[in-house]
């Protein structure tokens, strides 16, 4: 298990990292999230004892710098360029497995893992940015890590690419081991991902399971049906929900749950016709926890007529 604790970086004036506390725990995928500036990869840094600053993080009670063997049991990728351009994809790993005491055998088994087998000797400085995102996962897994730190492993990648990381981490979460991903790829995130950690100038904003989090988005709602609509409008207002009227018979309740709303309307003998969750996207909620913490608003361009265009030429 992974634990931070006070993780504090400032940079001149700038506080990058705000006293962050969370837990990674095995068995679990945990999503890190936040807008670009927010400090994630300087959370990670941190982490790992790569930048100086305030605050710990343990891995299963020890610092990184104390771990015997620390890419054997912590793998990383957080850079997808982190290699010699021209050495071959299969003697970076070698050069790597031999300073980690690991045997020449796992460095095909990562490259058949990763499926680079077949430009293993080829140099990886005319690799895609998606090839080169497989090589730095072959080199994070080459120890057969019992934890996962990956700082945007599917940038780059093609659908077939991020379909096949998404179910491998899964897959090594699910044997017991930790899973710390950071991506921007909110859909992905939300297929791939068990809990969340989400930041924003810095500071915690959310860190609770993907479920959790989106449910508790103001755009939630729950629809519901009822020839008696406007009388449970009354008492779900009087409870504190916020109603939405869709039609003479249905009404969007936010604020509040199915299991809440079912239960007044048995209390008060009201009777539903349809009673569903509506729920957000990851994409949406995230959207809304972090409209305060955008640090890099664009404003949208107005359009321009042809005449204008024409006039700049």
């Amino acid at each position: 298990m992974i634990e931070a604790t006070g993780l504090y970086k400032r940079y001149g004036g700038t506080v990058a990292v705000d006293d962050l506390s969370f837990e990674v725990r095995p068995g679990r995928v945990t999503g890190f999230l936040g807008p670009n500036g927010a400090g994630k990869s300087t959370t990670i840094r941190l982490m790992l004892g790569l930048d100086s600053g305030g605050g710990r993080t343990l891995f299963s009670g020890k610092p990184y710098r104390e771990l015997r063997h620390p890419t054997r049991e912590v793998g990383t990728l957080l850079d997808a360029k982190a290699f010699h351009p021209t050495r071959r994809a299969r003697s970076h790993l070698r050069m790597l497995a031999a300073a980690a005491d690991v045997p020449d055998s796992r460095i095909d088994e990562v490259l058949h893992l990763v499926g680079l087998e077949e430009v293993a000797k080829k140099q990886p400085k005319g690799f895609s940015l998606g090839m080169g995102q497989r090589l730095g996962l072959a080199a994070a897994l080459l120890g057969d890590p019992h934890t996962l730190i990956l700082d945007e492993p599917a940038n780059g990648l093609d659908p077939q690419g991020i379909n096949w990381l998404r179910g491998f981490l899964r897959d090594f979460a699910a044997t017991g081991r930790s899973v710390f991903v950071s991506s921007h790829l909110l859909a992905e995130m939300a297929l791939m991902a068990d809990h969340l950690v989400v930041i924003g100038k810095g500071r915690t904003i959310a860190n609770e399971s993907v479920a959790d989090f989106v449910t508790k988005s103001s755009r939630s709602l729950v629809v519901v049906q009822s020839p008696d609509a406007d009388r449970l409008a009354g008492l779900l207002l009087a409870e504190g929900a916020g109603i939405e009227r869709l039609d003479g018979t249905a009404i969007a309740v936010s604020g509040t749950d199915r299991a809440s709303i079912g239960a007044l309307a048995h209390t008060h003998r009201i009777m539903l016709h349809e009673l569903t969750d509506r729920a957000v996207t990851l994409e949406e909620a995230f959207l809304e926890a972090t409209a305060d913490a955008e640090q890099f608003v664009a404003t949208p361009a107005a359009p321009r007529s042809m005449d204008t265009l024409k006039g700049t030429r």
